[in-house]
């Protein structure tokens, strides 16, 4: 690997992808946490002993710090880059907060690129799914490519495209987990799990997220009013069992704000992406 690497933040991520590349001491890292630095030496990083250390003549940047620090780093190391750098916030956070981080990245003369990590770091490593976005998405792309990724794929030129995508993705992800939770916890307290579960399993069906969502949304659309009173008695089921029905309370509001909305049936035009055109 002909260029150098900085590493902004050496949490799981950082680690991770450290472990599982070949960079041959091309690679420098920086955290605030001064306990990570032992981890950087069995990883094969350069520990700087500041930020400016880690950046200086790097090529490409991994931002890959805590979500409420993705934009506090790009505005407080922007000036650390050298010109034409490649920053790559690969950290999980709004599009408005990308687009934010990447005003200071190219005021400072480096150039920014949206990366949306779309999966955990383990046991994927560098073969965890990455979507990029932004002017400087093709640039970023080859390097991470370099630089070991093999899983990646340009979304468009515009910053914030992919954190929309990961973002809004999890919405889903995150909120089946925490729906998960507040039926566990309901089912258990009331000693009906196994039936439960065995009552999900009879209805499941095999059916693509597309036809899957235009289910769901068509159901809310015609009995959204019946739906969210139903919905209102589960949560003085889960109430009266001791768990506070947080999620449920909003599928209450969600329900009941579909009703009746019919335009959210009609399709929706698809945006080409690179790989369609391609």
């Amino acid at each position: 690997m002909d260029f150098k690497i900085a590493l902004i933040g050496f949490g799981e991520a950082g680690s991770t992808f450290a472990a599982a590349a070949d960079w041959g001491g091309q690679a420098r890292g920086w955290d605030i946490l001064p306990q990570r630095c032992a981890a950087m030496a069995v990883a094969g990083v350069t520990m700087a002993g500041d930020a400016a250390g880690a950046l200086a003549g790097a090529d490409l940047v991994l931002s890959l710090v805590t979500a409420d620090a993705a934009l506090s780093a790009a505005q407080d190391y922007g000036s650390l880059l050298k010109t034409g750098a490649v920053w790559c916030d690969m950290n999980s956070v709004a599009p408005e907060t990308k687009r934010a981080a990447s005003q200071a990245i190219e005021a400072a003369g480096g150039r920014y690129v949206d990366v949306a990590v779309l999966a955990p770091v383990h046991p994927a490593r560098l073969k965890v799914p990455l979507l990029i976005a932004g002017p400087a998405s093709d640039q970023g792309e080859a390097l991470l490519r370099a630089a070991g990724f093999t899983d990646t794929r340009v979304v468009g030129n515009e910053v914030g495209r992919a954190s929309a995508i990961k973002m809004i993705r999890s919405v889903m992800v995150k909120g089946i987990e925490a729906l998960t939770a507040e039926m566990m916890l309901a089912a258990r307290a009331a000693g009906v799990e196994d039936e439960v579960l065995a009552s999900l399993d009879a209805s499941e069906k095999a059916r693509s997220w597309q036809n899957r969502a235009d289910y769901n949304l068509e159901r809310m659309v015609t009995h959204g009013v019946r739906r969210a009173a139903e919905m209102e008695e589960s949560a003085k089921t889960l109430a009266a069992l001791g768990v506070d029905p947080v999620m449920t309370r909003g599928t209450v509001a969600r329900q009941a704000a579909m009703a009746g909305q019919r335009q959210h049936l009609a399709p929706q035009p698809r945006q080409e992406t690179r790989s369609d055109a391609a």
